[in-house]
């Protein structure tokens, strides 16, 4: 991926994890039935509460990360090449236990076959994507932000 090209393609991962975030909340808080019904969205491992705070922080986190990436200058432009391999690395495990996580679910429940109270898993790829991204970043010297992080 071209490194003019990182930015918009976080940006893109971001608004779909925002399109997730915004449909549970419509399906939870006003119960639209034009959306899955609230099984199909949340696994209820956490309190949806809770939840919605955890992922309304990602969303202010992954915003800030993608607007600096994309403009090049911020805290988060500034090239870490020793971050690259961990985020890359993390993003290919968070991505394999999805992966297994879908079979298991295909296997132990198929009834849900294919895409029954798979929203969960889905997005926890574009997260995964979204890391993945972001590890590029680090890991190229051509990048548009200076070494320094300039503002």
């Amino acid at each position: 991926m071209n490194a003019f090209m990182r930015g918009p393609v976080l940006a893109l991962l971001t608004l779909l994890f925002f399109l997730r975030v915004l449909g549970q909340a419509l399906v939870a808080r006003f119960g639209v039935t034009w959306l899955p019904a609230m099984e199909h969205w949340h696994s209820g491992l956490i309190p949806y509460p809770a939840l919605l705070t955890i992922q309304v922080l990602m969303l202010i986190v992954m915003v800030k990360i993608s607007r600096d990436v994309w403009r090049g200058a911020g805290f988060f432009a500034m090239v870490r090449p020793s971050l690259s391999r961990l985020l890359i690395g993390f993003s290919v495990v968070y991505a394999g236990a999805m992966a297994l996580r879908y079979a298991l679910t295909m296997a132990f429940y198929p009834e849900m076959r294919w895409f029954g109270g798979t929203i969960p898993i889905f997005f926890h790829f574009v997260l995964a994507g979204y890391i993945y991204v972001v590890g590029r970043f680090h890991s190229r010297a051509d990048t548009f932000a200076s070494p320094q992080g300039a503002c």
